[in-house]
C-alpha cells in the first residue's frame, strides 16, 4: 500500500517512464520466450482433437505406480500446453499410446568391493497417430535414474518416481509436439 502511494505522489513523467519499463520488460520477457510454449508445433486448423490412451506396464518388473501416474501426466501436461480437446474416440485427429517396455535395476558404479551406484532404466514406447495426415510415428524414450546402492529398490522408487514420471513425460511431450 505504501508502495502505490508513493507511486501516485510521483510526477506523471516518472510514473510514465516507470510504465514504459514495466511494458518494455513485460515485452522482453515473452519475447525470449521465457514463459511461452512457442516450440510446441500444432496446426490447430488441422488437429483439434486427441485420445491419449492408458500408458500399459509391459516390462518385467511392474512398479504399479507408474502406469497410472505417468498417463495421468502425459494427459495433465497436453492439456496444460495445448489447445487440443480430449476425446476418447478413435477417430480423433490425434491418437496416443504407448507402453512401458522396460523397467530394470542394475549396477552401475563398482566401489573397491561393492556396488556403489545402482541405476533404473525405465523405458516407454510411443505411437503416434495423426488421422489427418495418415501418419504414424513410433519411438522408445529411454532414461537412466541412478541412486546409492545402500537403498533397496523399492527405497529408491520412492525417491525417484516423481522425477521418472516428470523426465519421461517432458521427453514424451517434446518428441510429439516439438520440432526437437
Amino acid at each position: 500500500m505504501k508502495f502505490l502511494h508513493q507511486l501516485l505522489n510521483l510526477s506523471i513523467s516518472k510514473r510514465k517512464n516507470i510504465f514504459l519499463m514495466l511494458l518494455m520488460t513485460a515485452f522482453f520477457l515473452t519475447g525470449c520466450g521465457i514463459y511461452s510454449f512457442k516450440d510446441v508445433s500444432i496446426d490447430y486448423s488441422k488437429i483439434k482433437t486427441i485420445k491419449i490412451g492408458f500408458i500399459e506396464n509391459r516390462a518385467r518388473y511392474v512398479n504399479p505406480q507408474l502406469s497410472p501416474r505417468l498417463t495421468d501426466k502425459i494427459q495433465l501436461k497436453i492439456a496444460s500446453a495445448t489447445k487440443l480437446s480430449r476425446t476418447n474416440s478413435d477417430d480423433a485427429n490425434l491418437v496416443i499410446n504407448g507402453y512401458i517396455s522396460d523397467y530394470s535395476e542394475s549396477t552401475a558404479g563398482v566401489g573397491a568391493t561393492q556396488a556403489t551406484i545402482n541405476r533404473l532404466t525405465v523405458s516407454v514406447h510411443i505411437t503416434s497417430t495423426n488421422n489427418i495426415d495418415g501418419k504414424t510415428d513410433e519411438f522408445d524414450v529411454s532414461r537412466n535414474f541412478d541412486f546409492s546402492a545402500n537403498l533397496s529398490l523399492q527405497q529408491a522408487e520412492a525417491s525417484l518416481l516423481d522425477e521418472v514420471i516428470r523426465t519421461m513425460t517432458d521427453e514424451i511431450f517434446n518428441h510429439i509436439f516439438s520440432n526437437w
